[in-house]
């Protein structure tokens, strides 16, 4: 077994990573940025190294300095968890060729073969794989959309080659959007996978998003542990998962499970990976479920650990991370594929950062002023902030994922609900209560929803009310100089608990009698830099300034200093947290101006531009 790994990710991934490797007697190493120096995996590992800025690109997508930070650590293994650089063939194939250290994934060749789109559908074909239709080569040119639109019908799917987690993709609904939707799809799968490179699919318009949990070793074993269902999606952005999938017969879940292990053999494949499949749902048995004859489509295979692997570990009791270290190592698979059984039900709640209600918009700032994650019976949750981190908002707006567990799916989701009521995050609004919400919609319960429900079925009102009972993000007050205290008590009124939260506005902080020890309203210190010092961007310029509303990077800058624009013209566009947002001119004037450029980190405050 390996003595050491570095784990090359961030957050609960990495913490989920590091756990795996303790319980096997391996030692752990975390890589962080400057804005990660005091996040919970960099506390969790036993050594940590610094590799670079804030940006993604300079530090954790940075392969070079990865790699330094493994070989000044002695690790003989690199675990990429999964984002930034873990389906990355090239990288890999770096580690592969780097004395001394393993690379804890599918081989880089592999990774070449089904981690792109394109030749992956490909190996597919070959291996009897139903594919959606679509181009198994790249495109450039609009025109392209525009003719494959006109034979296949619109809408048609532009997606990223080296794309995953719904990034680089983009619905195009008529011949009139292809220009621009190929150029942001384009730029996204530059910005996220460094691969401008993009295909067509048809876009199946009323679908369910099955996908299949992999596990092969060196050997030639390949198993396959079962489904799990992630229909329920944002904008490609998966929100709940679950397993077994509450809309598949017996005998189709076997026949998708048995295509991706056709798949996983074609491609020679070995470690974990997940085959992901669209499947019709346009007509179902009198058990209210989808047969053996229902069509079912190749989509793409992700060459790494998915976030959802957790849903399966509850299922199969598999330690799939474990496996993934035992397999690097050269270890045999122990268990045949008549050994793995899915016992019970269990989803899978991404709990972001974001506020349902605002367009899920990503928090742009806060402090885990409470954190209080749930416990029991069925509930586990993978997470790596404690109580008093600070937000990071650089990267994903995902702070961790809670899983719950029952005998069947009603009481998975009895657990749910209360261990999503039990879940308290203060200090910014996250998806908790949109959680709560589904749980009680009703073609979510009866398992009829598909990829397009979020987007155009759920009444938006319903997502409003959830967050107005249950966020729990601060209220803005008029005053927003005002000083504020909040204190809480507990009271008994006939002999009945009572709590009370009072709030002072205006009024100076109470104290709390003697000298504050073993008091829980003891003050935080101060922190260093926090009064007002003037601090901020560099010189201001005369004119009206345009600054970012919130911390990112920016994909493109649209205007030049001397340029005249109008009132609502985009001026650049600002990526955070897997969102691209427009920065619109408030009014019409000349750009006097420019502060960033393409592919610059910007703060929240900072001055982007300045019109005249």
């Amino acid at each position: 077994m390996f003595d050491k790994v570095l784990v090359a990710n961030r957050g609960e991934i990495a913490v989920r990573v590091m756990r795996a490797c303790e319980e096997l007697g391996v030692g752990t190493v975390a890589v962080y940025s400057e804005a990660d120096k005091h996040s919970g995996h960099v506390r969790y590992a036993d050594e940590a190294y610094n590799v670079g800025p804030a940006r993604a690109a300079d530090s954790y997508n940075d392969g070079e300095a990865v790699i330094e930070a493994a070989k000044k650590a002695g690790a003989d293994a690199i675990h990429p968890g999964y984002g930034f650089m873990a389906e990355n063939a090239d990288f890999a194939a770096r580690v592969e060729e780097t004395d001394g250290i393993t690379w804890v994934g599918p081989s880089s060749g592999a990774m070449e073969r089904l981690g792109e789109k394109t030749q992956a559908r490909l190996v597919m074909q070959e291996a009897d794989v139903p594919i959606v239709p679509g181009t198994t080569e790249s495109i450039d040119d609009p025109e392209q959309v525009r003719e494959f639109g006109e034979e296949h019908g619109f809408p048609v799917l532009i997606k990223a080659e080296g794309g995953g987690g719904g990034m680089g993709q983009e619905v195009v609904e008529s011949a009139e959007d292809a220009e621009e939707a190929l150029e942001t799809a384009q730029r996204e799968g530059e910005a996220y996978f460094s691969n401008a490179s993009v295909y067509l699919e048809r876009f199946l318009d009323n679908a369910r998003h099955v996908e299949v949990q992999i596990l092969a070793d060196k050997h030639g074993n390949v198993r396959h542990l079962g489904e799990r269902d992630c229909s329920l999606q944002r904008r490609q952005q998966k929100v709940i998962e679950e397993g077994p999938s509450p809309a598949l017969t017996d005998e189709l879940r076997e026949a998708i499970a048995e295509a991706a292990r056709r798949g996983a053999d074609a491609g020679d494949y070995y470690n974990a990976g997940t085959f992901e499949f669209l499947v019709e749902d346009e007509q179902r048995n009198d058990d209210g479920l989808l047969d053996a004859d229902t069509d079912f489509f190749f989509l793409e295979v992700n060459t790494r650990i998915q976030v959802e692997h957790t849903v399966t570990e509850e299922l199969t009791d598999i330690d799939i991370v474990k496996w993934q270290i035992r397999v690097a190592n050269g270890q045999e698979l122990t268990f045949a594929q008549d050994d793995v059984e899915l016992d019970g039900h269990a989803m899978e709640f991404r709990i972001n950062a974001e506020n349902a209600a605002e367009e899920f918009a990503p928090a742009t700032g806060g402090e885990f002023e409470i954190y209080d994650p749930p416990g029991g019976i069925g509930v586990r949750v993978d997470d790596a902030p404690r109580q008093g981190d600070d937000l990071v908002t650089d990267y994903d707006s995902m702070i961790a994922k809670l899983i719950t567990w029952g005998a069947d799916r009603e009481e998975c989701i009895a657990r749910g609900k209360r261990a999503l009521a039990d879940y308290e995050i203060q200090g910014f609004p996250t998806i908790i209560p949109f959680h709560r919400m589904m749980l009680t919609d009703e073609p979510f319960l009866e398992g009829r929803h598909t990829t397009k429900y979020l987007d155009d079925d759920l009444d938006p009102e319903r997502i409003d009310a959830a967050q107005e009972r249950w966020g729990t993000e601060p209220e803005s007050s008029g005053d927003e100089d005002e000083e504020v205290v909040e204190r809480e008590f507990t009271v008994e009124v006939n002999g009945k608990r009572f709590q009370v939260d009072l709030e002072e506005r205006g009024a100076p902080a109470i104290p709390v009698g003697g000298d504050g020890q073993g008091q829980n309203q003891a003050q935080r210190p101060q922190r260093a830099g926090g009064a007002d010092d003037g601090g901020g961007g560099g010189a201001a310029a005369d004119g009206e300034e345009v600054a970012a509303e919130m911390q990112g990077t920016i994909l493109e800058v649209n205007v030049g200093e001397g340029e005249e624009i109008g009132a609502g013209d985009v001026l650049c566009v600002l990526e955070a947290m897997k969102m691209e947002n427009d920065v619109v001119a408030p009014r019409a004037g000349t750009v006097t101006h420019v502060g960033v450029s393409e592919g610059e980190s910007v703060d929240m405050g900072d001055t982007l531009f300045v019109l005249d």
